[in-house]
């Protein structure tokens, strides 16, 4: 089996370890098709990307297209959800820059107001400790998530459940009439085999992502084909896996 293009990556520009030109190799090297960069949104405080940036990204795309035709170069964001009103930490303006939008739970963000993402954050980091999350905070993120489904254009739902506890179905539900697609997290493992059994049983499409933060990482999804076969999946259902 092959991986496609990988759409979740990470670069310099937030906290990867590597140059946009090293994921490149790395993604030529592994026989990718498409390449996306996908740094940490702005609202990150601490590592998200520059908003002076965004122009330089594009530009630095565009110099390594030409460098290297041989894979199809793209760039994303991975926007954070934090906010009641399903806004992402990314104007209109600033998103209209991108290629394609990524969006997911973060710490770090406090959003359109500090003390509610303050509890937000605290909530969930409870949740890890006890391994166990409230109703109301399982209920909460849920909330958070699929209005940033609705309110958006998001292509990829970034390991959904890695950081926050959610009420799946109805995640899986509200990608599926969007059109978002649910990230098998080759990283974080998240989507977990328990959660891809869930959102299977809605029309919802995945697709694995590497979230590499470090070039040798970029295209790795055996971590993530692993989950999916153990859930059952339909591995056709994978929009950038070639059986």
């Amino acid at each position: 089996m092959k991986l496609k293009f990988d759409l979740h990556t990470h670069t310099v520009f937030s906290h990867g370890k590597g140059t946009m030109e090293d994921n490149v190799k790395a993604g030529i090297a592994v026989g990718l098709d498409t390449l996306g960069i996908s740094d940490h949104g702005p609202g990150h405080v601490t590592f998200g990307i520059k908003r002076s940036d965004i122009p330089v990204m594009r530009a630095e795309i565009l110099r390594l297209q030409k460098l290297y035709p041989e894979i199809l170069l793209l760039l994303g964001a991975e926007a954070n959800i934090i906010n009641l009103s399903g806004r992402l930490d990314l104007t209109e303006e600033e998103a209209k820059q991108f290629d394609y939008i990524n969006a997911g739970y973060h710490y770090g963000v406090f959003g359109e107001n500090l003390l509610f993402s303050a509890g937000v954050h605290v909530a969930n980091l409870l949740g890890e400790v006890r391994k166990q999350t409230t109703k109301k905070t399982k209920s909460l993120n849920t909330e958070l998530m699929v209005k940033a489904i609705y309110e958006n254009s998001i292509r990829v739902l970034t390991h959904p459940g890695a950081k926050e506890d959610l009420y799946l179905d109805e995640v899986a539900k509200a990608c599926s009439d969007q059109g978002t697609l649910m990230e098998i997290n080759n990283s974080h493992h998240f989507l977990s085999v328990s959660g891809i059994k869930i959102a299977a049983k809605t029309e919802v499409k995945f697709i694995i992502g590497s979230d590499a933060h470090v070039p040798g990482k970029v295209g790795e999804f055996e971590s993530a084909l692993k989950n999916a076969i153990e859930a059952g999946l339909d591995l056709s259902r994978i929009v950038n896996l070639e059986v």
